[in-house]
């Protein structure tokens, strides 16, 4: 071995953490983002808690899983499910597939005893989600459902101001998820434009997400109203030219909602908000002050204070949630120096990885399987109010 003067190597033996190897199943959009964040944890959340090990992908076709395992850092690749499960060397599975592809491989990977970390929507279903989480907790595994807004540093400071009682008694609530991409009618047909085969439409894909910020900020729904409406009806399906398929999910929903503490609020979501790249926002209205947040300005929060400002003042501020006393900044960079989409991920791995190697709890910070189970019976409630139109309560 060359020996260069001055230089001491590194033992990476030494590296604090304890090691848990990861199986990832999927290597697109999710895939990349949760990779991502397993090589940023232990860089900036120091010293970790765990050194997450690469060990493996997990894909259909070869030839792309093994290129992006080779891009991503992983040890290696597998081709088939039941293979990667039997990997020792793997204790948390990580399933970043399509949602039609969650359920079995997860409760398959907790049969193995994996821990398990799971894209939303966690299930076609709230009663195969219910399933997840209640196997997941017999088996006494750590389980994790990916609402990763969660893990903005403005959103946890909104909820540490709600706990602190600086918003007072929360009075409304109103979210948002708005994309645009569906208003094409190009756009092929796929699985997630039917229902049957496990598609939810914008409920599912960005809906629940915003649903999950309500019960996270706000607490659980009751009862709602609610409509759906599919404006692109029929999309071409690439495998067959010239033919259509008949769109069964929805592009838009809306729905008027009551929480358990009294508080109503709206929530909606559209594929179809021209213009809109990725707007999440929320606005609370409380006794005491108001906060409003959006993602596309995620190190942003725009906080009203009624007391203790004088009348000719008060308005709206827009706060930088960049110091070193707000959540998880500590662990970035120095104040004002802001961070983006995909950090959002890194203290989500952080948290799951606390959780795996103290044995705590993921809930209430983090979304466990129960709050991806909760949020998919919010969903179906829209849809059983969009078809019956009339007030729905919330079976969970």
């Amino acid at each position: 071995m060359t020996e260069y003067a001055g230089f001491h190597p590194i033992d990476k033996s030494a590296l604090p953490g304890q090691e848990v190897g990861v199986g990832v199943l999927g290597y697109r959009f999710m895939g990349r983002a949760h990779s991502n964040a397993y090589h940023k944890m232990p860089m900036f959340f120091w010293p970790p808690v765990a050194q997450p090990r690469l060990v493996a992908m997990c894909g259909r076709t070869e030839d792309a899983v093994a290129e992006m395992a080779l891009r991503l850092g992983y040890e290696g690749y597998y081709t088939e499910l039941d293979e990667m499960l039997a990997d020792p060397r793997i204790q948390l599975f990580d399933n970043c597939a399509s949602a039609n592809a969650h359920v079995e491989p997860t409760l398959a990977a907790i049969a193995a005893g994996k821990h398990v970390l799971c894209e939303k929507p966690l299930a076609p279903n709230a009663a195969d989600a219910k399933r997840m989480w209640q196997a997941a907790e017999e088996a006494g595994v750590v389980h994790m459902t990916g609402f990763n807004y969660r893990f903005v540093p403005a959103v946890r400071f909104v909820r540490d101001l709600i706990e602190q009682g600086v918003i007072g008694d929360i009075y409304s609530f109103r979210g948002a998820y708005l994309q645009e991409g569906g208003d094409n009618p190009d756009r092929p047909f796929t699985w997630r434009s039917d229902r049957s085969q496990g598609g939810y439409g914008a409920l599912g894909d960005i809906g629940v997400h915003i649903i999950d910020l309500a019960r996270y900020l706000v607490g659980e729904i009751t009862t709602l109203t609610a409509m759906t409406q599919t404006f692109v009806k029929e999309r071409p399906i690439p495998e067959r030219p010239g033919e259509m398929g008949k769109v069964t999910v929805d592009d838009v929903f809306v729905s008027t909602v009551m929480f358990e503490s009294g508080a109503i609020g709206t929530i909606e979501a559209s594929k179809v908000a021209t213009g809109r790249k990725n707007q999440n926002t929320f606005e609370i209205n409380g006794s005491k002050a108001s906060v409003v947040f959006d993602l596309e300005r995620l190190n942003e929060l725009q906080v009203y204070l009624r007391e203790g400002t004088p009348d000719t003042l008060q308005g709206f501020a827009n706060v930088s949630v960049t110091e070193r006393d707000h959540p998880f900044y500590q662990f970035w960079w120095p104040h004002g120096h802001i961070i983006g989409w995909e950090h959002s991920f890194v203290g989500e791995v952080n948290h799951l990885m606390t959780a795996i190697v103290r044995g705590e709890s993921i809930a209430p910070y983090g979304a466990s399987f129960e709050d991806g189970y909760r949020a998919l019976a919010v969903a179906e409630a829209v849809l059983e109010s969009a078809d019956k139109g009339r007030r729905i309560e919330v079976a969970y």
